[in-house]
């Protein structure tokens, strides 16, 4: 995969949901993570068992304004706001630091002022930290990775419509 990315957060009320959201961002590869206006500790993440920040760097910021990224990185923000884009329909940066708001919150004005892009899942309310982050860095991998297109249905080749389909032959197949 081409680029690379980080993901972190600003606030935390849970430190078990950042340790969840670290652990996950360590087994797909991010480069980095980070927390701004946080208090996090290997110990207080119980539930990064991968231990991320002993293998990964990880970075704490007092605040948006200290948020330092590599040159070229673009921040994204995930938000729940009708006006943020959405994330089926989002172009993933080759060079991404994602953040994410606290449980209890939202992202900062002032972190919203030094995002470059503000991405929503479309979901119908909020989902948790860790799962929010993990959707996120699956979409990443699906559109920056080398995978084959999928097939449109079980029996199609990738990009192929499926024989039964209206106005196609119906073919029948053999079940072992």
């Amino acid at each position: 995969m081409r680029g690379y990315f980080g993901i972190g957060v600003e606030g935390l009320s849970k430190a078990m949901n950042a340790g969840n959201l670290f652990r996950t961002a360590h087994a797909f590869g991010a480069s980095f993570v980070f927390t701004v206006n946080a208090r996090y500790s290997v110990t207080s993440g119980k539930s990064d068992t991968s231990r991320t920040p002993l293998h990964v760097p990880w970075h704490s910021y007092d605040s948006p304004e200290a948020l330092a990224l590599p040159e070229g990185c673009e921040l994204v923000g995930i938000e729940f706001l009708e006006e943020a884009a959405e994330l089926p329909t989002f172009h993933h940066p080759q060079q991404a630091a994602y953040v994410l708001g606290p449980e209890r919150g939202s992202l900062s004005p002032a972190m919203l002022a030094r995002c470059r892009h503000v991405v929503r899942i479309p979901t119908r309310f909020c989902v948790n930290l860790g799962t929010a982050g993990a959707i996120v860095m699956y979409d990443r991998m699906l559109t920056h990775g080398r995978f084959a297109e999928r097939p449109i249905s079980s029996i199609a080749a990738p990009g192929e419509r499926a024989p039964h389909v209206h106005g196609g032959p119906r073919v029948r197949r053999r079940l072992p």
